[in-house]
């Protein structure tokens, strides 16, 4: 049987963060879980304990700028307000994060796994490259899930209206800009979206140099980065074809373009955003094909994958 556990734990610039590790009895891997724009880490404590009841440890942490890391006045660091964050900051945090969670489930194969925008993050680091300081830590990985990853948007913004962002981000980069994101297209169940709105950790709006990084970089992963991909790490991305958020064909068309020995997409019919909140089939859906995805691939790990 899985436990679980809270801890506040200093990151990168002495910042509190508050993440969550879920202990499988026996792990055959460990996932660094990282969540997506304006929410936080609690919202997939279900999936999270069916991940390690299935023997997959998971660490998890709110990211800076968002969640209890931003918000809890009692414990978060001084530096930290919602929206401060932006690229840089999250690459720094993802790798403390593996670092982290290798210490606590040390010996067995570590994948990382993001959600929308930390999906595009996940993405992301894999492919920071070889000259990056993470290129150590991207040799050890053993794999790279993303669910729903910010790519592209379905409906992009206004190149215009992206420009003036990223002008004013240069002046005034933690201003906070409504992010315009719709409740009822995070899932098919109506629950989601209205506990959503009812989150006292969850702002629909985002700083300005982190909308403009995120969009920009999934830009970058769209147009460029694909090319940069390791070609020995294994990759699986999962996406509703009816997200109304991030773009289910920009998706495919990362998986298509890389030159990746192991990929797979796996297509969710008519499912929106948050695969992980969805409607039971859904949820139960995801939770196969990962453990599945993360069985077969630790079958035959390689040496670097164990550090």
């Amino acid at each position: 049987m899985s436990s679980s556990s809270v801890s506040w734990l200093e990151g990168p610039q002495k910042t509190k963060f508050f993440t969550r590790f879920y202990q499988a009895a026996t792990p055959q891997a460990v996932i660094v879980f990282v969540h997506g724009f304006c929410e936080h880490s609690t919202r997939y404590v279900e999936f999270h304990t069916k991940l390690a009841d299935s023997g997959i440890s998971v660490f998890t942490y709110d990211q800076r700028g968002f969640g209890r890391t931003s918000m809890d006045e009692k414990e978060k660091s001084k530096n930290s307000s919602y929206g401060r964050t932006g690229w840089d900051d999250q690459m720094a945090d993802l790798n403390w994060a593996i670092g982290y969670a290798r210490q606590q489930v040390p010996g067995v194969p570590l994948f990382i796994m993001g959600q929308s925008m930390g999906g595009g993050e996940v993405l992301g680091f894999a492919t920071e490259g070889d000259k990056s300081p993470y290129a150590a830590t991207i040799a050890s990985l053993a794999g790279v899930i993303a669910t729903s990853p910010m790519i592209q948007q379905t409906t992009p913004v206004n190149r215009i209206l992206r420009s003036v962002l990223s002008g004013v981000k240069l002046a005034l980069p933690n201003m906070l800009f409504p992010a315009d994101l719709i409740p009822g297209h995070l899932s098919r169940d109506g629950s989601v979206g209205e506990a959503y709105m009812k989150d006292e950790f969850v702002k629909n709006t985002g700083s300005l140099r982190n909308l403009a990084d995120m969009l920009n970089h999934g830009d970058e992963i769209k147009g460029k980065r694909w090319n940069v991909w390791p070609k020995s790490l294994p990759v699986i991305i999962c996406h509703g074809t009816d997200d109304k958020i991030t773009s289910c064909d920009a998706s495919k068309d990362f998986l298509s373009n890389i030159a990746c020995e192991s990929k797979h997409f796996v297509p969710f019919e008519g499912a929106y955003h948050e695969l992980a909140n969805e409607l039971p089939d859904v949820k139960e859906k995801l939770l196969r094909e990962v453990v599945g995805w993360v069985e077969k691939t630790v079958k035959q790990p390689t040496e670097v994958a164990k550090l």
